[in-house]
C-alpha cells in the first residue's frame, strides 16, 4: 500500500515537472507569462536573422498564429514552411502591440518535415480559392479554409443549441431510403459492387429500390407524430449533372418539423429566428475569421448583416411576387407568367426590389409544389401552404410548407399521382392521430455563402463532391 502511495507521489511529480501543453489559441489569450509550456502546430512562416530566429505557429485553433522567438543556434534544415514541429519554452508578454504573447524557445522538434519547394501553398502568398480548391487533401492548410472550418464548426453548433435551447428533439434520420420526397431532385440509386454485382442485379439488396437521400423531411413527419419539435442536420445528396457554382452532388441540411401548428408564420418565424441567432453567434465567436472573408472577398458584407439582423424578413405571396417581375423594367431571360416557377434572376430581383432584405415569398400554386403541401383551398388560383427564404446573392435558402394533415385530400393527391401504393405508410401517418404540423430546410453551405459572401458553393465545404470529382 504503502509502495502503491509512493509510486502515486511520484508519478504528480513527474507530471508537474513536465510542460504545460497549450493551444495557440490558449497561449495567445493567456492573461500571464508561463514559465514551463509546450505547442505543437504548423511553420507559417521562419525568419532567420544574425542573432534572432522568428517563427509563426499555427495549430488551427484560431486565425492568428504565435510568433516563436529563437536563437538562431535551433534552427535547423527542416525547420521550413509547412512542417510540423512541437516548441518548448518560455511565453512571455509580447513587446508588439498586435500580440499579447510570444514564446521565447528553448527546445525545436520538428516532428514531420516539408519540402517547401514542392508544398503547392507559398509563405506569405493570398492564394485565391479556385486555386487552393486543386489541392483537397492540403488546402486546409490555407489560412482562407481554415477561417471558413472554424466557422462552419461554430455555425454547427449554434444551430444544434438553437433547437435543443427551444424544446427539439435531435432525430437522426438515414441517409439510405426508399422514397425520394418526391420531385426534390435526381437521385443516387444504391448498387452492390465486385463479386456481388451479378445477383445484385436480380434482386436489390434491400428488396426495394434504395437510394442516398435527398430529405429527411419524410422521416421527421414520422418523429412528429409522437414528438412535438424535432429537427435533423445531416448530409444530403442531388444527382444533378451540374458543375455550377450553386451545385454540389453532397451538402448538408437542416430541417425541422413542428406539430400543432396550423399556421405559415408559426415556420416562417422559427426560420427568421434560426438564421438571427446563428448568424449573431458566428459573428460575435469568429470575428476575425469573419473579418477575413468581409475584407478579402466580400467587402461590406458585415455591415450588411449587422442591419439585416435588426429588421424583420419581409413576406410576400407568389402573385405578388409575379407582378412585381412583371412591372420590372429590366427584362429576363425568363419571362415571369403566374404558374411558373421563380429562377435565379427572379429570386435576386425580389430582393433587390425589397431592400436587400431577406424575402419570404408564400403560397405557390398548387401544381408546382409537391403533393405533401396543405392544400389553401383557395378559388381558381389554387393555392398551397408553401414558402420560400430567398436572401441577397444567393436566392432560395430555405424552403418550407404546412404539410397536408387531412387524409382526403392527401389520397385524392396521391391517387391522381399514381403514388398512393408507394406511400401507403404515410397515409397511415394521417389515420392514427394526425395532427396540423409543418416545417422546413435549410441548406447549411448556402447559408454559410450568405454571410461570408461566397461565390462558389464548393469553397464552403470541406471536401466538395460534384460531377465528374469526388476526389479523395
Amino acid at each position: 500500500m504503502l509502495r502503491a502511495r509512493a509510486g502515486w507521489c511520484w508519478g504528480l511529480r513527474r507530471c508537474a515537472s513536465l510542460p504545460r501543453a497549450l493551444r495557440v489559441r490558449e497561449a495567445l489569450q493567456a492573461p500571464e507569462p508561463l514559465e514551463r509550456v509546450k505547442v505543437q502546430g504548423w511553420v507559417r512562416s521562419v525568419r532567420s536573422q544574425k542573432e534572432v530566429l522568428f517563427l509563426h505557429l499555427n495549430d488551427g485553433s484560431s486565425l492568428e498564429s504565435l510568433q516563436i522567438v529563437a536563437d538562431p543556434s535551433l534552427e535547423s534544415r527542416d525547420l521550413t514552411f509547412g512542417s510540423a514541429v512541437e516548441v518548448q519554452g518560455k511565453l512571455v508578454k509580447s513587446p508588439h502591440k498586435k500580440q499579447n504573447m510570444e514564446l521565447k524557445a528553448e527546445t525545436i522538434h520538428v516532428v514531420g518535415p516539408c519540402n517547401a519547394l514542392l508544398f503547392p501553398l507559398k509563405m506569405k502568398e493570398r492564394h485565391p480559392l479556385e486555386y487552393v480548391r486543386q489541392f483537397p487533401h492540403l488546402r486546409c492548410r490555407n489560412n482562407t479554409l481554415g477561417s471558413l472550418l472554424r466557422i462552419r464548426s461554430e455555425a454547427t453548433a449554434s444551430i444544434h443549441s438553437f433547437f435543443q435551447d427551444n424544446g427539439y428533439v435531435h432525430i437522426h434520420t438515414p441517409i439510405i431510403t426508399s422514397n425520394d420526397c418526391e420531385g426534390a431532385g435526381e437521385l443516387f440509386q444504391i448498387g452492390v459492387a465486385n463479386e456481388a454485382k451479378e445477383s445484385a442485379e436480380k434482386t436489390h439488396f434491400f428488396n426495394v429500390p434504395a437510394f442516398l437521400t435527398v430529405s429527411g423531411q419524410l422521416h421527421l413527419e414520422v418523429m412528429a407524430g409522437a414528438f412535438t419539435r424535432v429537427f435533423t442536420f445531416g448530409p444530403t445528396f442531388r444527382a444533378e449533372n451540374s458543375q455550377s457554382r450553386r451545385h454540389l452532388a453532397e451538402f448538408y441540411m437542416v430541417e425541422a418539423e413542428l406539430s400543432f401548428t396550423e399556421s405559415l408564420q408559426d415556420i416562417m418565424q422559427v426560420m427568421e429566428d434560426l438564421f438571427k441567432t446563428v448568424t449573431s453567434t458566428v459573428l460575435s465567436k469568429c470575428p476575425h475569421d469573419v473579418e477575413l472573408f468581409h475584407k478579402y472577398i466580400a467587402s461590406g458584407q458585415k455591415g450588411r448583416l449587422e442591419q439585416m439582423l435588426k429588421k424583420r424578413f419581409v413576406i410576400i405571396s407568389y402573385s405578388e411576387a409575379v407582378e412585381i417581375l412583371k412591372q420590372a423594367s429590366q427584362g429576363f431571360t425568363f419571362k415571369p407568367e403566374w404558374g411558373c416557377d421563380l429562377q435565379r434572376e427572379h429570386e435576386k430581383y425580389l430582393v433587390k426590389h425589397c431592400g436587400e432584405i431577406p424575402v419570404f415569398v408564400i403560397n405557390y400554386p398548387y401544381d408546382l409544389k409537391p403533393f405533401y403541401m396543405r392544400d389553401n383551398e383557395d378559388g381558381p388560383q389554387h393555392t398551397v401552404a408553401a414558402v420560400d427564404l430567398l436572401v441577397p446573392g444567393v436566392g432560395e435558402l430555405c424552403g418550407g410548407s404546412l404539410r397536408e394533415e387531412r387524409l382526403p385530400f392527401l389520397e385524392s393527391r396521391l391517387q391522381r399521382l399514381g403514388l398512393a401504393d408507394t406511400y401507403q405508410w404515410y397515409l397511415d401517418l394521417r389515420k392514427f392521430g394526425s395532427v396540423p404540423h409543418g416545417g422546413f430546410g435549410m441548406g447549411f453551405e448556402r447559408y454559410l455563402q450568405y454571410i461570408l459572401g461566397v461565390d462558389n458553393i464548393k469553397d464552403v465545404i470541406p471536401f466538395p463532391r460534384f460531377s465528374h470529382s469526388c476526389l479523395l
